[in-house]
């Protein structure tokens, strides 16, 4: 009898392996022809929606701005940084200032785009779905308890997250993806 109902489990185990295959096997081969740190990144940003619940938080990242550097140095800083790393100033848009905001509401909000003109056609040229990156931003938010914290994407998914670019590419990416740490992760310490 347990012979029986071993063979049974076997059975059941093989279909199942069949099956999954039949669903998967596709998929996992697929995912063989992706950049190295395309898993590691999707399951960052998996974990973070798991911790959260909030997919838009985890495809974030977040600085908060020292107490001592107020909103104009932050501006200021975040033009002049982005020079130093060969980014142009395609927007500065004042989204809204909330005097009267509560503690927990967004008091002040404020859009800088940035975008290094070389790179976007480089980018744009391979693949126009790029531009929906692009021009890369950073936000400023303030909220009515006087928290303020600079927000920009994580870029590790549109450079690690498909197939792997091409060198050169990669190689330009990854400046960016720099910048884009450091300019807010700088800004929010009021270096220039």
């Amino acid at each position: 009898m347990v012979k029986n109902i071993l063979a049974f489990i076997g059975g059941v185990a093989l279909v199942a392996m069949v099956v999954m295959y039949g669903k998967f096997g596709g998929m996992m081969q697929g995912a063989m022809g992706l950049d190295s740190g395309a898993m590691p990144a999707y399951m960052n940003m998996f974990t973070k929606v798991i911790e959260t619940g909030d997919p838009a938080e985890a495809m974030m990242k977040d600085f908060v701005v020292a107490e001592d550097v107020e909103n104009e140095d932050v501006a200021e800083s975040i033009k002049a940084l982005a020079e130093e790393y060969n980014m142009r100033i395609t927007g500065d848009v004042k989204m809204f200032n909330k005097e009267d905001a509560k503690p927990n509401e967004v008091k002040h909000a404020r859009i800088f785009s940035l975008c290094s003109l070389h790179i976007a056609k480089v980018f744009l040229n391979h693949s126009r779905f790029f531009g929906g990156f692009m021009p890369c931003r950073i936000m400023l938010v303030e909220y009515g308890n006087g928290e303020r914290h600079l927000v920009t994407m994580d870029l590790e998914l549109a450079i690690h997250g498909g197939a792997p670019l091409p060198p050169k590419m990669l190689e330009l990416a990854t400046k960016v993806q720099k910048a884009m740490i450091e300019i807010p992760e700088r800004a929010a310490k009021g270096d220039f």
